[in-house]
């Protein structure tokens, strides 16, 4: 019997050897909700901030106090900040990370440890004015901790020194939740750990919006538009996303050092517009057709909006 044809098909020793990504997904053969890191994180992230939203309602409503006896605005800014958005950017990066580096995603009980995580940081500020500020601190702070290990492993491992970047966000941002509740126990206002946490998150954006938008754009249009199609990220990009960091940093310092105030703001408005220009070599204008595709666009475009109007705001 002569041997069998590779070409029609049939997989390679090497590739036997090697499972892809997908496949070691496929693996997983508990509930599919732990099958993918998007599918626990994006589902609770959704209702909780749905729930949020709803609540703050309520106190601002009068018809309920505050959870955890904390003042109004500094608890709906916590569980916006560090709760919702944390929630996204583990289901998106428990999802991406292992695409980026080749290795094993996390999966069925780790990834259900994650999400414990995650609950018992809200449940704690639920539950403040039971607690011990401090206890209450360490277990909010837990889970951008822990994500920040899990993600620091993989992408170590993988030598995918590329996204380093995405991991000093993820532990930016907890030190930035750490700075909140520290401003807390201190009795005053967390002014500052709150700015912190949306200077990182909206960066955060900038950074991975910022290969999601153009690369959604593009496989649409060569498949269904031919013609013109967005620039690929190069040395402007950077210099967008890194002068915008500036003016996001410089913002977010302002509580402690107010003396910057104008150069933030100059800083802020220049980012602003530098994200219009960028996004528009995104050519948003040709998306029209597809639903799908053209919300994305109108989501990123409140980041240069943000921009500009921050900027506005402080001078």
């Amino acid at each position: 019997m002569p041997p069998a044809d590779r070409t029609r098909g049939e997989p390679s020793p090497s590739r036997d050897r090697v499972p892809t990504t997908m496949q070691r997904m496929r693996a997983w053969r508990g509930p599919a909700l732990l099958s993918f890191g998007f599918r626990p994180f994006f589902l609770i992230g959704g209702a909780y901030a749905a729930t949020v939203v709803l609540v703050w309602l309520l106190v601002l409503t009068g018809a309920m106090a505050s959870p955890g006896d904390w003042p109004p605005l500094a608890w709906h800014a916590h569980e916006l900040v560090f709760g919702f958005v944390p929630a996204v950017v583990a289901g998106f990066l428990l999802t991406a990370v292992p695409n980026w580096t080749g290795r094993l995603p996390v999966v069925g009980w780790p990834l259900l440890g994650l999400v414990a995580v995650w609950l018992a940081g809200r449940l704690a500020v639920a539950a403040a004015g039971l607690l011990p500020g401090a206890f209450v601190a360490a277990l909010a702070t837990a889970f951008p901790v822990t994500l920040a290990v899990f993600l620091g492993r993989e992408i170590l491992a993988g030598r995918n020194w590329r996204n380093l970047p995405v991991l000093g966000a993820v532990i930016l941002l907890g030190i930035a939740q750490a700075l909140f509740h520290a401003e807390l126990l201190q009795g005053g206002a967390p002014v500052r750990g709150d700015r912190l946490g949306i200077a990182i998150t909206v960066f955060l954006i900038t950074l991975i919006g910022g290969r999601i938008v153009p690369s959604f754009t593009t496989n649409w249009l060569k498949r269904r538009e031919p013609g013109e199609l967005p620039v690929p990220f190069n040395r402007f990009d950077a210099f967008v996303i890194a002068g915008g960091a500036l003016g996001l940093l410089l913002w977010a310092l302002l509580p402690m050092a107010p003396g910057p105030t104008r150069a933030a703001g100059l800083l802020l408005i220049a980012g602003g517009a530098l994200h219009l220009v960028r996004q528009a070599r995104w050519l948003p204008w040709r998306t029209g057709p597809e639903a799908l595709v053209w919300v994305l666009h109108l989501a990123y475009g409140f980041v240069p909006l943000g921009f500009l109007l921050s900027g506005a705001g402080v001078l």
